[in-house]
């Protein structure tokens, strides 16, 4: 590579310069990058908080106002459970995001003197109303309104790093496979909708499966 001289000639140009124009060029095209990704990660960050923050506010208003507009059903469920002797409430230890384990809050609907399932206990699984008391699961933070199902420790302990990727968010009381038939989805394929759940968070899904409970629960197809 050569340059004009003041005399019209063409004069070689020193590779020394060459060099550092490369690395100057490079440089500043490795800066431009850092900084694109750095926006984006910083936007990406930007979006969990404000949707960790929006969803947690969705949580607690939802979970006050389940618990206040479903207290005459509570206060009935937990007489009956009361008349039929034992305890009302069943405490069993689940593992919630990143393995964090918490005590999740359930109807009891077995016998207290033997491992069988009462005839309200029926009832009470059959339309997933043992599980009204996680609202205040919600309420506390442990659990969220929509989110993968929480597994008690001895099956966290068997998942696969794949399978692992379902304590990346806090667990809900419904999630996509509880409406689409929970019985007759496999663990492979809960798992690949959970993880699809959880890459494709949004206010907009999580509206779309709490429309979808309902109709699941009444048929006895899903859980809240």
């Amino acid at each position: 590579m050569s340059r004009c001289g003041q005399d019209g000639t063409r004069a070689p140009v020193n590779p020394r310069l060459l060099g550092h124009l490369a690395t100057f060029e490079s440089s500043l095209g490795l800066w431009r990058l850092n900084k694109r990704l750095a926006a984006r990660r910083l936007a990406w960050r930007w979006f969990v908080e404000s949707y960790d923050v929006g969803k947690r506010g969705v949580d607690v208003v939802g979970s006050v106002a389940a618990l206040i507009s479903l207290s005459p059903l509570l206060i009935l469920v937990a007489a009956l459970l009361r008349l039929d002797g034992g305890s009302v409430l069943f405490a069993q230890t689940r593992v919630g995001r990143f393995g964090r384990q918490f005590k999740m809050f359930k109807f009891r609907s077995m016998r207290p003197d033997a491992p069988r399932i009462t005839r309200l206990g029926h009832w009470l699984r059959r339309f997933s109303l043992d599980e009204l008391p996680q609202f205040y699961n919600v309420l506390i933070g442990d659990m969220s309104l929509v989110g993968p199902r929480p597994p008690v420790p001895r099956e966290a302990a068997l998942y696969s790093l794949a399978d692992r990727r379902r304590l990346v968010a806090k667990p809900g009381l419904t999630c996509t496979w509880q409406v689409s038939g929970r019985a007759k989805i496999d663990f492979p394929r809960q798992v690949q909708l959970d993880v699809t759940y959880i890459e494709s968070q949004s206010f907009a899904q999580d509206m779309r499966i709490l429309a979808r409970t309902p109709r699941a629960v009444f048929l006895g197809h899903g859980s809240f």
